[in-house]
């Protein structure tokens, strides 16, 4: 009944049906080998670290993402967070299991919201993303982070303005096992991801993995 009264188009193409048709769904661009060991930046041969993450102090062991983050991406995880199409979440799932392979990790957990995004949106998408992961993983999952304080956007700042943004905003939230995956929708600046990942290693965690469905590629 919901479909006859709200018709549903593909959030990329606009084809009737379907959130994301089958030729969307196909095309949205895979991340694939060579990559960067540490980062996951796509690489023109296999390296242990690349030019966006060599020198720089971070707090994860490695970054994996499904897709990269285009213009057919970013409509689809604006359908997914913006406009709460959460059947996109399912598409994100699968596109992640094709992709990335299953951690070894005790633990999967996720970047916890804003509450006042949360609000405004009524859902979380990485946590949609990590408790559909950890059941196809057949691994536990557990909100292991906290925010310690709102912060504004981190759309239009520069990479140093962003690590400033969120440094220190998390902290861990009960028992922290010694090897975790971290789930996020979109890994833009690595930011976000390396200032939850400090808060885990801080509270117990020998080694994080950060596993998003899309990431930004230079």
């Amino acid at each position: 009944m919901l479909d006859l009264l709200l018709p549903q188009r593909c959030v990329v193409c606009g084809a009737d049906g379907t959130q994301l048709c089958g030729s969307c769904l196909r095309h949205l661009p895979r991340i694939e080998p060579p990559l960067c060991e540490r980062c996951g930046a796509p690489t023109a041969w296999p390296v242990r670290r690349c030019r966006e993450c060599a020198g720089r102090r971070l707090a994860f062991a490695s970054v994996r993402a499904a897709v990269s983050y285009d213009d057919a991406v970013r409509s689809f995880v604006t359908g997914w967070k913006e406009r709460a199409l959460r059947r996109l979440a399912g598409a994100a799932v699968e596109i992640v299991i094709e992709v990335v392979p299953p951690p070894a990790v005790d633990v999967v957990t996720f970047v916890p919201p804003d509450l006042d995004r949360r609000l405004q949106r009524g859902h979380h998408p990485p946590r949609q993303l990590a408790e559909r992961l950890a059941e196809r993983w057949e691994l536990p999952v557990a909100a292991r982070l906290r925010r310690r304080r709102a912060v504004g956007r981190q759309r239009g700042l520069s990479r140093t303005e962003r690590r400033r943004n969120v440094a220190g905003i998390f902290a861990a939230a009960g028992k922290v096992p010694r090897a975790v995956v971290l789930v996020d929708d979109v890994f833009t600046s690595g930011a976000t991801a390396n200032a939850a990942a400090s808060a885990l290693r801080k509270a117990g965690a020998r080694r994080v993995d950060v596993v998003t469905f899309a990431r930004v590629v230079r």
